[in-house]
Protein backbone atom coordinates (compact mmCIF):
# COMPACT_ATOMS: atom_id res chain seq x y z
CA UNK A 1 0.00 0.00 0.00
CA UNK A 2 2.85 2.31 -0.86
CA UNK A 3 2.26 5.33 -3.13
CA UNK A 4 4.11 5.03 -6.39
CA UNK A 5 5.47 7.46 -8.94
CA UNK A 6 3.30 7.16 -12.08
CA UNK A 7 5.30 9.25 -14.54
CA UNK A 8 3.27 9.58 -17.77
CA UNK A 9 0.38 7.49 -16.49
CA UNK A 10 -0.46 10.84 -14.84
CA UNK A 11 -1.54 12.06 -18.29
CA UNK A 12 -4.68 9.91 -18.27
CA UNK A 13 -5.79 11.51 -14.98
CA UNK A 14 -5.22 14.98 -16.45
CA UNK A 15 -7.33 14.03 -19.47
CA UNK A 16 -10.11 12.96 -17.12
CA UNK A 17 -9.97 16.33 -15.36
CA UNK A 18 -10.44 18.01 -18.74
CA UNK A 19 -13.44 15.79 -19.49
CA UNK A 20 -15.11 16.56 -16.16
CA UNK A 21 -14.46 20.30 -16.54
CA UNK A 22 -15.92 20.22 -20.05
CA UNK A 23 -19.03 18.46 -18.74
CA UNK A 24 -19.38 21.18 -16.10
CA UNK A 25 -19.24 23.84 -18.80
CA UNK A 26 -15.89 25.21 -17.59
CA UNK A 27 -14.15 24.71 -20.94
CA UNK A 28 -14.51 23.14 -24.37
CA UNK A 29 -12.14 20.88 -26.28
CA UNK A 30 -12.66 23.22 -29.23
CA UNK A 31 -11.39 26.24 -27.30
CA UNK A 32 -8.20 27.68 -28.72
CA UNK A 33 -5.25 27.48 -26.39
CA UNK A 34 -4.64 31.22 -26.69
CA UNK A 35 -8.17 31.90 -25.43
CA UNK A 36 -6.94 30.88 -21.99
CA UNK A 37 -3.59 32.66 -22.08
CA UNK A 38 -3.86 35.84 -24.17
CA UNK A 39 -1.48 37.64 -21.83
CA UNK A 40 1.22 34.96 -22.31
CA UNK A 41 1.10 34.78 -26.11
CA UNK A 42 3.99 35.98 -28.29
CA UNK A 43 3.56 39.47 -29.71
CA UNK A 44 2.80 38.05 -33.14
CA UNK A 45 1.43 34.50 -32.77
CA UNK A 46 1.80 32.35 -35.84
CA UNK A 47 -1.36 31.17 -37.64
CA UNK A 48 -0.66 27.65 -36.46
CA UNK A 49 -0.39 28.72 -32.83
CA UNK A 50 -3.59 30.73 -33.12
CA UNK A 51 -5.32 27.64 -34.51
CA UNK A 52 -4.15 25.24 -31.78
CA UNK A 53 -7.07 23.89 -29.74
CA UNK A 54 -7.50 22.02 -26.46
CA UNK A 55 -8.40 18.99 -28.59
CA UNK A 56 -4.95 19.16 -30.22
CA UNK A 57 -3.25 19.14 -26.82
CA UNK A 58 -5.30 16.11 -25.78
CA UNK A 59 -4.37 14.01 -28.81
CA UNK A 60 -0.72 15.12 -29.00
CA UNK A 61 -1.32 16.88 -32.29
CA UNK A 62 -0.11 20.39 -31.50
CA UNK A 63 1.82 20.81 -34.75
CA UNK A 64 5.13 21.03 -32.90
CA UNK A 65 8.10 18.87 -33.85
CA UNK A 66 9.87 19.00 -30.50
CA UNK A 67 8.95 19.58 -26.89
CA UNK A 68 9.11 23.05 -25.37
CA UNK A 69 11.90 23.33 -22.77
CA UNK A 70 10.25 23.00 -19.38
CA UNK A 71 12.10 22.65 -16.09
CA UNK A 72 15.75 23.57 -15.78
CA UNK A 73 17.40 25.27 -18.72
CA UNK A 74 20.68 27.06 -19.37
CA UNK A 75 18.91 29.68 -21.49
CA UNK A 76 18.66 32.75 -19.26
CA UNK A 77 15.91 34.29 -21.38
CA UNK A 78 13.91 31.08 -21.16
CA UNK A 79 14.39 30.89 -17.40
CA UNK A 80 12.66 34.23 -17.06
CA UNK A 81 9.51 32.85 -18.70
CA UNK A 82 6.75 30.83 -17.11
CA UNK A 83 6.20 27.29 -18.37
CA UNK A 84 3.08 28.43 -20.24
CA UNK A 85 5.05 31.21 -21.94
CA UNK A 86 7.76 28.74 -22.93
CA UNK A 87 5.21 26.47 -24.56
CA UNK A 88 3.53 29.28 -26.46
CA UNK A 89 6.90 30.61 -27.65
CA UNK A 90 7.89 27.20 -29.05
CA UNK A 91 7.68 26.87 -32.87
CA UNK A 92 4.55 25.29 -34.39
CA UNK A 93 5.67 24.42 -37.95
CA UNK A 94 2.70 22.18 -38.77
CA UNK A 95 -0.98 22.88 -38.76
CA UNK A 96 -2.37 21.54 -35.46
CA UNK A 97 -4.13 18.25 -35.96
CA UNK A 98 -1.81 17.04 -38.73
CA UNK A 99 1.36 15.92 -36.93
CA UNK A 100 1.60 13.51 -33.96
CA UNK A 101 4.30 14.19 -31.36
CA UNK A 102 4.22 12.64 -27.90
CA UNK A 103 4.45 15.90 -26.03
CA UNK A 104 4.54 16.10 -22.22
CA UNK A 105 4.49 19.94 -22.20
CA UNK A 106 1.16 19.71 -24.05
CA UNK A 107 -0.27 17.83 -21.08
CA UNK A 108 1.08 20.50 -18.76
CA UNK A 109 -0.89 23.02 -20.80
CA UNK A 110 -4.04 20.96 -20.24
CA UNK A 111 -3.36 21.11 -16.51
CA UNK A 112 -2.82 24.87 -16.70
CA UNK A 113 -6.07 25.31 -18.65
CA UNK A 114 -8.05 23.31 -16.08
CA UNK A 115 -6.56 25.48 -13.34
CA UNK A 116 -7.37 28.66 -15.24
CA UNK A 117 -10.94 27.46 -15.92
CA UNK A 118 -11.74 26.15 -12.44
CA UNK A 119 -9.51 28.14 -10.11
CA UNK A 120 -8.06 24.91 -8.71
CA UNK A 121 -5.07 22.74 -9.50
CA UNK A 122 -5.88 19.47 -11.24
CA UNK A 123 -5.03 17.69 -7.98
CA UNK A 124 -7.50 19.77 -5.94
CA UNK A 125 -10.12 19.73 -8.68
CA UNK A 126 -10.08 15.92 -8.92
CA UNK A 127 -10.08 15.37 -5.15
CA UNK A 128 -13.88 15.50 -4.60
CA UNK A 129 -14.80 14.49 -8.15
CA UNK A 130 -12.56 11.45 -8.65
CA UNK A 131 -10.06 10.63 -5.91
CA UNK A 132 -12.38 10.63 -2.88
CA UNK A 133 -15.23 8.70 -4.57
CA UNK A 134 -12.74 6.06 -5.75
CA UNK A 135 -11.13 5.77 -2.32
CA UNK A 136 -7.79 7.11 -3.55
CA UNK A 137 -6.30 8.45 -0.33
CA UNK A 138 -3.63 11.13 -0.09
CA UNK A 139 -2.61 11.46 -3.74
CA UNK A 140 0.24 13.89 -4.36
CA UNK A 141 1.19 15.72 -7.53
CA UNK A 142 4.31 17.76 -8.22
CA UNK A 143 3.90 21.33 -9.41
CA UNK A 144 5.69 23.81 -11.65
CA UNK A 145 7.28 26.97 -10.21
CA UNK A 146 3.95 28.68 -10.97
CA UNK A 147 2.03 26.23 -8.75
CA UNK A 148 0.39 24.26 -11.57
CA UNK A 149 0.10 20.47 -11.28
CA UNK A 150 2.67 18.99 -13.67
CA UNK A 151 -0.06 17.19 -15.59
CA UNK A 152 2.08 14.98 -17.80
CA UNK A 153 3.86 13.35 -14.86
CA UNK A 154 4.32 13.79 -11.12
CA UNK A 155 1.20 12.05 -9.76
CA UNK A 156 1.78 9.55 -6.95
CA UNK A 157 -0.88 7.01 -5.95
CA UNK A 158 -0.95 3.34 -4.95
CA UNK A 159 -0.99 0.45 -7.40
CA UNK A 160 -4.53 -0.47 -6.34
CA UNK A 161 -5.57 3.12 -7.05
CA UNK A 162 -4.50 2.62 -10.66
CA UNK A 163 -6.74 -0.45 -10.76
CA UNK A 164 -9.67 1.55 -9.34
CA UNK A 165 -9.24 4.22 -12.01
CA UNK A 166 -9.08 1.56 -14.72
CA UNK A 167 -12.20 -0.12 -13.37
CA UNK A 168 -14.03 3.23 -13.45
CA UNK A 169 -13.13 3.59 -17.13
CA UNK A 170 -14.14 0.01 -17.83
CA UNK A 171 -17.54 0.84 -16.28
CA UNK A 172 -17.88 3.88 -18.58
CA UNK A 173 -17.34 6.37 -15.76
CA UNK A 174 -19.77 4.84 -13.25
CA UNK A 175 -18.68 3.99 -9.69
CA UNK A 176 -21.06 2.59 -7.08
CA UNK A 177 -23.99 3.73 -9.17
CA UNK A 178 -22.69 7.28 -9.52
CA UNK A 179 -21.59 8.79 -12.85
CA UNK A 180 -18.19 10.33 -11.98
CA UNK A 181 -17.03 10.82 -15.57
CA UNK A 182 -19.40 11.23 -18.53
CA UNK A 183 -19.75 8.02 -20.54
CA UNK A 184 -19.35 9.99 -23.76
CA UNK A 185 -16.02 11.36 -22.54
CA UNK A 186 -14.67 7.93 -21.60
CA UNK A 187 -15.59 6.62 -25.06
CA UNK A 188 -14.16 9.62 -26.87
CA UNK A 189 -10.96 9.81 -24.82
CA UNK A 190 -10.10 6.12 -25.18
CA UNK A 191 -10.88 5.59 -28.85
CA UNK A 192 -8.47 6.24 -31.72
CA UNK A 193 -7.97 9.99 -32.17
CA UNK A 194 -4.58 10.02 -33.87
CA UNK A 195 -2.79 7.44 -36.02
CA UNK A 196 0.87 7.08 -35.14
CA UNK A 197 2.20 3.99 -36.90
CA UNK A 198 1.35 0.84 -38.84
CA UNK A 199 3.17 -2.04 -37.14
CA UNK A 200 0.44 -4.46 -35.97
CA UNK A 201 2.87 -6.09 -33.51
CA UNK A 202 3.77 -2.87 -31.69
CA UNK A 203 1.70 -1.56 -28.80
CA UNK A 204 2.99 1.92 -29.64
CA UNK A 205 1.66 1.83 -33.21
CA UNK A 206 -2.02 1.32 -32.44
CA UNK A 207 -2.90 5.00 -32.24
CA UNK A 208 -3.53 7.54 -29.51
CA UNK A 209 -6.67 8.92 -27.87
CA UNK A 210 -7.01 11.80 -25.44
CA UNK A 211 -3.93 11.06 -23.29
CA UNK A 212 -4.57 7.31 -23.60
CA UNK A 213 -2.64 4.85 -25.77
CA UNK A 214 -4.46 2.33 -27.88
CA UNK A 215 -2.99 -1.17 -27.39
CA UNK A 216 -3.05 -4.38 -29.36
CA UNK A 217 -5.66 -5.34 -26.79
CA UNK A 218 -7.83 -2.56 -25.41
CA UNK A 219 -6.28 0.71 -24.33
CA UNK A 220 -3.98 1.93 -21.61
CA UNK A 221 -2.30 4.67 -19.66
CA UNK A 222 1.40 4.07 -19.10
CA UNK A 223 4.42 5.69 -17.52
CA UNK A 224 8.19 5.41 -17.77
CA UNK A 225 9.88 2.25 -16.52
CA UNK A 226 6.73 0.15 -16.45
CA UNK A 227 3.77 1.88 -14.80
CA UNK A 228 0.66 0.47 -16.46
CA UNK A 229 -3.11 0.68 -16.44
CA UNK A 230 -4.26 -1.85 -19.04
CA UNK A 231 -8.00 -1.71 -19.73
CA UNK A 232 -9.38 -4.69 -21.66
CA UNK A 233 -13.08 -4.09 -22.47
CA UNK A 234 -13.51 -7.33 -24.42
CA UNK A 235 -12.29 -9.33 -21.43
CA UNK A 236 -14.00 -7.08 -18.85
CA UNK A 237 -10.63 -6.79 -17.11
CA UNK A 238 -8.12 -4.27 -15.80
CA UNK A 239 -4.45 -4.96 -15.13
CA UNK A 240 -2.50 -2.50 -12.94
CA UNK A 241 1.29 -2.73 -12.78
CA UNK A 242 3.98 -0.64 -11.12
CA UNK A 243 7.54 -1.69 -11.85
CA UNK A 244 11.06 -0.63 -12.71
CA UNK A 245 12.03 -2.00 -16.10
CA UNK A 246 13.81 -0.78 -19.19
CA UNK A 247 11.68 -2.95 -21.49
CA UNK A 248 8.07 -1.83 -21.17
CA UNK A 249 7.03 -3.71 -24.28
CA UNK A 250 8.12 -6.98 -22.70
CA UNK A 251 5.85 -6.35 -19.71
CA UNK A 252 2.82 -5.92 -21.97
CA UNK A 253 3.82 -8.94 -24.03
CA UNK A 254 3.83 -11.06 -20.87
CA UNK A 255 0.29 -9.93 -20.09
CA UNK A 256 -0.85 -10.79 -23.62
CA UNK A 257 1.03 -14.10 -23.58
CA UNK A 258 0.28 -15.34 -20.05
CA UNK A 259 -2.83 -13.64 -18.69
CA UNK A 260 -4.97 -12.89 -21.72
CA UNK A 261 -5.37 -16.52 -22.90
CA UNK A 262 -6.63 -17.53 -19.44
CA UNK A 263 -9.41 -14.94 -19.44
CA UNK A 264 -12.86 -16.31 -20.28
CA UNK A 265 -16.02 -14.53 -21.47
CA UNK A 266 -17.99 -15.82 -18.46
CA UNK A 267 -17.25 -16.43 -14.80
CA UNK A 268 -15.59 -19.78 -14.10
CA UNK A 269 -17.43 -22.38 -12.02
CA UNK A 270 -16.33 -22.95 -8.45
CA UNK A 271 -13.28 -25.17 -8.28
CA UNK A 272 -11.98 -26.33 -4.90
CA UNK A 273 -8.59 -27.22 -6.37
CA UNK A 274 -8.21 -23.81 -7.97
CA UNK A 275 -9.24 -22.10 -4.73
CA UNK A 276 -6.52 -23.99 -2.90
CA UNK A 277 -3.98 -22.93 -5.50
CA UNK A 278 -5.18 -19.36 -5.11
CA UNK A 279 -4.53 -19.48 -1.36
CA UNK A 280 -1.07 -20.86 -2.06
CA UNK A 281 -0.44 -18.04 -4.52
CA UNK A 282 -1.68 -15.43 -2.02
CA UNK A 283 0.65 -16.82 0.64
CA UNK A 284 3.55 -16.75 -1.77
CA UNK A 285 2.81 -13.18 -2.80
CA UNK A 286 2.56 -12.11 0.85
CA UNK A 287 6.03 -13.52 1.47
CA UNK A 288 7.78 -11.89 -1.47
CA UNK A 289 10.79 -9.72 -0.68
CA UNK A 290 13.14 -7.62 -2.77
CA UNK A 291 16.36 -9.42 -3.54
CA UNK A 292 19.26 -8.28 -1.42
CA UNK A 293 22.98 -8.72 -2.13
CA UNK A 294 24.04 -12.29 -1.34
CA UNK A 295 26.94 -12.51 1.04
CA UNK A 296 28.01 -12.48 4.68
CA UNK A 297 27.25 -10.08 7.49
CA UNK A 298 30.94 -9.55 8.19
CA UNK A 299 34.41 -10.06 6.77
CA UNK A 300 37.99 -10.26 8.11
CA UNK A 301 38.40 -6.74 6.67
CA UNK A 302 35.28 -5.29 8.27
CA UNK A 303 36.84 -4.07 11.52
CA UNK A 304 39.76 -2.46 9.66
CA UNK A 305 37.64 -0.36 7.30
CA UNK A 306 34.65 0.37 9.52
CA UNK A 307 34.52 4.04 10.45
CA UNK A 308 37.51 4.88 8.26
CA UNK A 309 37.24 7.87 5.96
CA UNK A 310 38.25 7.62 2.32
CA UNK A 311 38.93 10.87 0.50
CA UNK A 312 37.77 10.84 -3.10
CA UNK A 313 39.24 12.52 -6.12
CA UNK A 314 37.27 15.51 -7.39
CA UNK A 315 34.15 14.34 -9.19
CA UNK A 316 31.00 15.74 -10.82
CA UNK A 317 28.81 14.32 -8.05
CA UNK A 318 30.50 16.52 -5.48
CA UNK A 319 31.35 13.61 -3.16
CA UNK A 320 34.44 14.42 -1.11
CA UNK A 321 34.70 11.49 1.28
CA UNK A 322 32.81 8.36 2.34
CA UNK A 323 32.85 6.10 5.34
CA UNK A 324 31.12 2.80 6.12
CA UNK A 325 30.27 2.69 9.80
CA UNK A 326 29.61 -1.00 10.35
CA UNK A 327 30.17 -1.12 14.09
CA UNK A 328 27.54 -0.88 16.80
CA UNK A 329 23.80 -1.33 16.47
CA UNK A 330 23.18 1.30 13.78
CA UNK A 331 25.34 0.70 10.69
CA UNK A 332 25.40 3.65 8.33
CA UNK A 333 26.82 5.05 5.13
CA UNK A 334 28.32 8.45 5.89
CA UNK A 335 28.97 10.78 2.97
CA UNK A 336 30.63 14.19 2.86
CA UNK A 337 29.75 16.29 -0.15
CA UNK A 338 30.33 19.89 -1.14
CA UNK A 339 27.10 20.78 0.70
CA UNK A 340 27.60 18.91 3.98
CA UNK A 341 27.56 15.51 5.64
CA UNK A 342 24.79 12.90 5.55
CA UNK A 343 24.34 9.68 7.50
CA UNK A 344 22.11 7.03 5.88
CA UNK A 345 21.20 4.04 8.07
CA UNK A 346 21.93 0.77 6.28
CA UNK A 347 20.81 -2.77 6.88
CA UNK A 348 23.33 -5.59 6.96
CA UNK A 349 21.58 -8.81 6.05
CA UNK A 350 18.16 -7.17 6.49
CA UNK A 351 16.24 -4.28 4.98
CA UNK A 352 16.27 -1.02 6.92
CA UNK A 353 13.88 1.72 5.87
CA UNK A 354 14.16 5.44 6.50
CA UNK A 355 14.28 8.85 4.85
CA UNK A 356 16.68 9.51 2.01
CA UNK A 357 19.95 10.98 3.18
CA UNK A 358 22.19 10.01 0.30
CA UNK A 359 20.75 7.60 -2.22
CA UNK A 360 23.59 6.95 -4.62
CA UNK A 361 21.74 8.58 -7.50
CA UNK A 362 18.10 7.99 -6.52
CA UNK A 363 17.92 10.76 -3.96
CA UNK A 364 16.63 13.39 -6.37
CA UNK A 365 13.49 12.74 -8.38
CA UNK A 366 12.04 15.88 -10.01
CA UNK A 367 8.54 14.42 -10.35
CA UNK A 368 8.21 13.69 -6.63
CA UNK A 369 6.69 16.50 -4.54
CA UNK A 370 8.66 15.23 -1.53
CA UNK A 371 11.75 13.14 -1.03
CA UNK A 372 10.82 9.44 -1.12
CA UNK A 373 11.66 6.94 1.54
CA UNK A 374 14.57 4.58 1.01
CA UNK A 375 15.36 1.03 2.08
CA UNK A 376 18.88 -0.35 2.27
CA UNK A 377 20.47 -3.77 2.59
CA UNK A 378 24.13 -4.72 2.33
CA UNK A 379 26.46 -7.68 2.61
CA UNK A 380 30.10 -8.62 2.18
CA UNK A 381 30.02 -10.29 -1.22
CA UNK A 382 33.77 -11.01 -0.99
CA UNK A 383 36.39 -10.53 1.73
CA UNK A 384 37.27 -7.08 0.38
CA UNK A 385 33.95 -6.13 -1.25
CA UNK A 386 30.90 -4.68 0.50
CA UNK A 387 27.82 -4.42 -1.75
CA UNK A 388 24.97 -2.12 -0.77
CA UNK A 389 21.55 -1.94 -2.40
CA UNK A 390 19.49 1.23 -1.98
CA UNK A 391 15.84 0.91 -2.95
CA UNK A 392 13.31 3.75 -3.26
CA UNK A 393 10.04 1.77 -2.98
CA UNK A 394 7.86 4.72 -4.01
CA UNK A 395 9.71 4.93 -7.33
CA UNK A 396 10.91 2.51 -10.04
CA UNK A 397 14.51 2.94 -8.90
CA UNK A 398 17.17 1.15 -6.95
CA UNK A 399 20.92 1.60 -6.90
CA UNK A 400 23.67 -0.91 -6.25
CA UNK A 401 26.91 0.42 -4.75
CA UNK A 402 30.03 -1.69 -4.57
CA UNK A 403 32.86 -0.75 -2.17
CA UNK A 404 36.11 -2.52 -3.04
CA UNK A 405 38.91 -2.09 -0.50
CA UNK A 406 42.53 -2.64 -1.57
CA UNK A 407 45.12 -1.61 0.97
CA UNK A 408 44.55 2.10 1.60
CA UNK A 409 42.48 2.50 -1.57
CA UNK A 410 38.75 2.41 -2.17
CA UNK A 411 37.04 1.82 -5.49
CA UNK A 412 33.38 2.85 -5.43
CA UNK A 413 31.15 1.68 -8.26
CA UNK A 414 27.48 2.63 -8.53
CA UNK A 415 24.76 1.54 -10.92
CA UNK A 416 21.04 2.24 -11.13
CA UNK A 417 18.54 -0.30 -12.46
CA UNK A 418 16.88 2.08 -14.94
CA UNK A 419 17.20 5.72 -15.91
CA UNK A 420 16.61 8.31 -18.62
CA UNK A 421 20.35 8.36 -19.29
CA UNK A 422 23.35 6.13 -18.48
CA UNK A 423 22.59 3.89 -15.52
CA UNK A 424 26.21 3.22 -14.62
CA UNK A 425 27.99 6.03 -12.80
CA UNK A 426 31.69 6.78 -13.31
CA UNK A 427 33.87 4.97 -10.80
CA UNK A 428 34.98 7.01 -7.79
CA UNK A 429 38.47 6.32 -6.41
CA UNK A 430 39.50 7.18 -2.89
CA UNK A 431 42.44 7.02 -0.52
CA UNK A 432 42.24 6.37 3.19
CA UNK A 433 42.36 9.64 5.12
CA UNK A 434 45.07 9.99 7.76
CA UNK A 435 42.58 11.41 10.25
CA UNK A 436 38.90 12.24 10.60
CA UNK A 437 39.60 15.95 10.26
CA UNK A 438 41.61 15.37 7.08
CA UNK A 439 38.50 14.18 5.30
CA UNK A 440 36.55 17.38 5.96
Amino acid sequence: RTPHMLYSLSKSFTSTAVGIAAAEGKLSVDDTVLKWFPEDAPKEPSPNLRGMRVRDLLRMNTGQTSEAPMGLTEDSAMRARTWVQRFLAHPVPYKPGTHFLYNTPATYMLSAIVQKATGETVLDYLEPRLFTPLGIARPTWGTSPEGVSLGGYGLNVRTEDIARFGQLLLQKGVWNGRQLVPTAWVEEATRLQTSNGSNPQSDWDQGYGYQFWRSRHGYRGDGAFGQFMLVLPEQDAVVAITSGTGDMGRVMHLVWEKLLPAMQPAALPEDATAQGEQRTLQARLAGLTVRAPRGRATSPLASRVSGRWYELAENERGVRAVSLDLGGRAPALVVRTTTGETRTPIGVGAWVRGPVRWGGGIERQPSAPAQPAIATNGAWTADSVFTLRLLAPETPFYSTMTFTFTGDRLLLDSQQNVGFGPTKRPRLEGTRARSTSAAR
